[in-house]
């Protein structure tokens, strides 16, 4: 996969001239953290420009455009709210994005204390229920363009076995896959619902003290929830965790399937890191712990 290096906020300005005169009186300033998949830039007070830095994060934004504004009025939670959508060009060679600026801060951005991670486990229970809820907007089924969340955890398979054995001896193996054979013997056997596709803290925002938004619906699609809970592992602790399992009420081969896809990941960026004492190292290794519990 082949990523865009040279999008900068020179480059941002240069699309808008562009494409959108209308906006180039307005001032373009970069975002405090930006992610992997995207470049953000803020247009003036209310908008936002989002570039994707490779062709296979490109191919979710039209299937953003299309779908989000039929998925908001069902939801109670502010969503991104297209406004335009730039085409390719000699600058840039794919299409991208401006949306309405979303109030309220990234929470991989702070630090939470318990009562904090209680409120917002009630909170993002709440939107993921209303999202699966909602069965009036056809959608797209997991594939290449959202990395097949929404299928089978099983569709991971290979990768996970060979993940697995090589950590053997910097995490239980054995445990390991345990449950992971048991999380691919389990299928989601109702009709498919909506999913976000990437439910984590860089993807959601707060304001004052209350989950304000959901961003970045590029992984969207309709399919098992599973792989949408994988957050009561990934970032909520003890009683948060709790309260999240109890709020969604799904039943325990799906909460099976969601420590499958935590697993998953967690080994997955594991074995990417050299220093398996570092930091980064510690906190998959939590997230593995987290998941085997009571196996």
């Amino acid at each position: 996969m082949e990523i865009v290096n040279t999008i900068s906020l020179e480059l941002a300005r240069k699309l808008i001239v562009a494409q959108f005169p209308e906006y180039t009186h307005l001032p373009i300033t970069s975002v405090a953290k930006q992610g992997h998949d995207n470049r953000t830039y803020r247009l003036g007070n209310d908008m936002l420009i989002r570039m994707p830095t490779a062709e296979s994060y490109a191919l979710k934004v039209p299937k953003e455009q299309a779908l989000l504004p039929k998925l908001a009025p069902h939801l109670t939670v502010n969503i991104p709210v297209p406004i335009k959508m730039g085409i390719p060009s000699k600058d840039y060679p794919y299409p991208f994005s401006i949306y309405k600026w979303l109030e309220g801060k990234s929470i991989d951005l702070l630090v939470l204390d318990d009562d904090s991670q209680e409120r917002l486990a009630f909170d993002l229970a709440e939107f993921l229920k209303e999202l699966q809820s909602i069965d009036d907007v056809d959608g797209p089924a997991p594939g290449q363009h959202n990395w097949w969340r929404g299928d089978p955890v099983s569709v991971y398979d290979k990768g996970a076995r060979e993940q697995i054995a090589k950590l053997a001896g910097v995490i239980d193996a054995d445990k390991a896959m345990n449950l992971w054979e048991r999380a691919c013997k389990t299928r989601w056997d109702k009709p498919p619902v909506w999913i976000h596709g990437d439910f984590a803290i860089g993807n959601m925002l707060l304001q004052d003290g209350r989950l304000s938004a959901i961003i970045d619906f590029g992984g969207m699609a309709l399919g098992d929830p599973a792989c949408d809970l994988v957050i009561a592992w990934t970032f909520l602790k003890e009683k948060a965790r709790e309260i999240f399992i109890k709020e969604i009420a799904l039943d325990e081969d799906t909460w099976l399937r969601a420590r499958g896809w935590a697993l998953w990941k967690a080994t997955f960026e594991l074995c990417q890191i050299e220093d398996k004492n570092s930091r980064t190292s510690r906190l998959q290794k939590t997230i593995i712990l987290n998941t085997l519990e009571e196996f």
